[in-house]
């Protein structure tokens, strides 16, 4: 049901914690599943990200999927962290069972969240970067996966 990978940042998930002071932090949730997802990002001077945290309460594909979005942005540029999909993290974890693909959408949105944080305590816009919803079960049934 669940591939190695998944199993093995469900059941070492790395990056757990909070960041203080964090450049910025996003909060996402599922209101249909129950699932909450934290997203902390410490971004340099250069639009580095040099750090990023999660804290994540929900099944064990949504810690799954908080794991490897944290380890897929950590080191990239703002531009390379925006550019971090679901189906990225999907990929990066060989894959989902459909039901369970709502938790990498939260990985992806809370990237975003953290992002758009990031960018309003700064005062400064993203390209490409739009306003995150704070819970994405709002648009699910649209969604093409």
């Amino acid at each position: 049901m669940y591939s190695e990978k998944v199993m093995d940042h469900f059941q070492h998930p790395r990056n757990v914690g909070e960041i203080e002071n964090a450049s910025g932090v996003g909060t996402v949730g599922n209101a249909k599943c129950g699932d909450i997802m934290r997203m902390y990002l410490d971004i340099d001077d250069n639009g580095i990200i040099t750090d990023c945290k999660f804290k994540t309460f929900g099944c064990g594909a949504a810690v799954a999927t908080s794991s490897m979005a944290t380890e897929l942005v950590k080191g990239k540029t703002i531009e390379e962290a925006l550019k971090v999909t679901n189906k990225a993290v999907m990929e990066a974890l060989d894959g989902l069972p459909p039901v369970k693909v709502h938790c990498s959408l939260l990985a992806e949105e809370a990237i975003h969240a953290a992002l758009w944080d990031y960018a309003e305590k700064n005062g400064i816009k993203i390209e490409g970067l739009s306003k995150p919803k704070s819970d994405i079960s709002e648009d699910e049934e649209e969604e093409e996966y």
